[in-house]
């Protein structure tokens, strides 16, 4: 039963506290992922150093992503039903454990496996954030609010690499896990302390349509991570295919069913919510698949120290952080192309120049001008492009709004990770004929010079693929329009502590 409303609490007349201790957690899964890209050299030297396919050690990725995807839908609705806060701490204990798991791994598979409870911690705790900022700012605050939101992501693009290089360097690959220990524990008190107890509404559960997402998922997943490895096997096409066919099964299902679907399709009638949809799922893609191919060039064909590769990010991570607060109070005077055009279009142009700069000849010095110039671009693409999704979502249908904008990024992010793997190998098999029979793998540390000019070149290939991704999203937020009216700011109703 929906809990009972109360007059607000002063949680809910300043938000921004409630906000600031969300953005923890946020900021902690955040820094998870672009520590795990740095680290994904030194992972594989201690944990499968005998082989040659990379996408062995893509599967710490990818497994993450997959269990962080599939579940995104429902636990949107889960903080509907039980509350964003109840729904958020138990998520944050989830992720603090796993987290604990990672770093006492002793191979591969454990941590893969690690990784995989990790994403359902985070799956849990994603869609709450935005929840809570579309129920408790109102519409002509809240790019303000998920300025900070794109902040939190410009931040954490520094510290998770810097974090990560010092960390690895220092301690070993394991303490990139053990860090968010601490974090968890103080972003578990805060929430608790400072996040308000939201009204909370029924909704009925379509367990059938978490189960064919979840298989559809898997089953194209797997077959597009996998594919190169086993030389693109009938069977590995029969499962691409009937993922695909089992998602259209799903969707057919949500639009016929008559109890409450997973996915309230009437949401994609808002023009805004389904173009920014579409543009999240590129920009998933790209920021998954870039980070991969250029750390591995870093590191192995030129040599860098996991420390100093992340130094490389420093001024994109800067850029970014300074410059999205603003681009978050400019979006609530504008219109929504004015900063997602641009912003696309840099992030993509920074991404073809580090495919030029690939070469075991350029100065490293410069690598931190497309860095700065995806600093830029990145100003302008997250934290407006959730403000357009979410701007005129009704409060009922905030948390299902937010599972599924944040399924759409994180489908990207997990069809990216595949994708990078199965095209990444692809391009070292064609730029190095038989490097997969070789008796020494990639994992041993700086490549020779005789093997290192055709690393580097199947890399920058790979790179050109995240970029050329990105340029759909460009056309996709050309579509976009300015709402003409906004939704009256009204404060979010706030359930008794006893309900919660």
């Amino acid at each position: 039963m929906t809990a009972p409303a109360t007059s607000p609490s002063p949680h809910a007349a300043r938000p921004w506290p409630a906000l600031w201790a969300l953005v923890i957690g946020f900021f902690m899964i955040l820094v998870d992922t672009t520590i795990v890209s740095v680290a994904n050299p030194a992972i594989k030297a201690a944990l499968d150093p005998d082989t040659n396919n990379l996408d062995n050690v893509v599967w710490v990725t990818s497994a993450y992503l997959l269990t962080y995807a599939v579940p995104l839908l429902v636990t949107g609705r889960l903080g509907d039903r039980f509350g964003p806060k109840n729904i958020y701490l138990s998520g944050l204990a989830v992720f603090t454990l796993a987290s604990l798991a990672c770093g006492l791994s002793t191979s591969l598979g454990m941590l893969i496996a690690a990784r995989a409870v990790q994403g359902v911690g985070a799956a849990l705790m994603t869609p709450q954030t935005m929840a809570v900022i579309t129920r408790t700012f109102p519409a002509d605050r809240r790019g303000a609010a998920m300025g900070l939101w794109g902040a939190t992501a410009g931040v954490a693009t520094l510290v998770g690499p810097l974090a990560g290089g010092l960390l690895v360097d220092g301690l070993g690959w394991e303490w990139i896990f053990f860090i968010n220990i601490p974090v968890g524990i103080i972003g578990f008190v805060l929430a608790w302390m400072l996040v308000p107890s939201l009204e909370k509404h029924p909704h009925r559960f379509d367990i059938p349509g978490v189960l064919l997402s979840g298989l559809g998922l898997f089953l194209l997943v797997f077959g597009l991570q996998e594919g190169e490895h086993f030389d693109w096997a009938p069977w590995v096409w029969a499962m691409v295919v009937g993922g695909v066919g089992v998602l259209v099964a799903f969707v057919w299902g949500q639009r016929r069913t008559t109890r409450e679907p997973l996915v309230p399709l009437d949401l994609f009638r808002e023009r805004n919510f389904s173009i920014s949809n579409l543009a999240i799922a590129t920009v998933g893609f790209t920021m998954t698949t870039m980070a991969l191919p250029l750390m591995f060039f870093i590191q192995l064909a030129r040599g860098l120290t996991p420390t100093e590769s992340a130094l490389l990010l420093v001024p994109m991570a800067l850029i970014s952080g300074v410059l999205a607060p603003f681009a978050g109070k400019l979006l609530d005077r504008t219109d929504p192309r004015l900063l997602l055009v641009p912003g696309l279009i840099l992030t993509s142009a920074a991404l073809f120049w580090y495919a030029a700069l690939m070469t075991v000849d350029t100065p490293i010095w410069q690598f931190l001008l497309p860095s700065a110039l995806m600093g830029i671009g990145s100003a302008g693409m997250w934290g407006p492009l959730a403000t357009t999704a979410t701007r005129m979502l009704p409060p009922r249908q905030a948390g299902a709004g937010a599972g599924i904008y944040n399924t759409t990024r994180t489908i990207g992010s997990v069809i990216g990770s595949a994708s990078v793997a199965a095209f990444m190998q692809a391009r070292l098999e064609a730029n190095l004929p038989g490097a997969a029979d070789a008796p020494s793998g990639f994992g041993g540390g700086t490549l020779p010079p005789a093997v290192a000019e055709g690393f580097s070149q199947a890399m920058a290939q790979t790179v050109l693929l995240p970029a050329s991704v990105l340029l759909l999203g460009v056309i996709a937020v050309l579509f976009l329009r300015r709402p003409k009216t906004l939704p009256a700011p009204s404060p979010a109703p706030v359930a008794s502590a006893a309900a919660e």
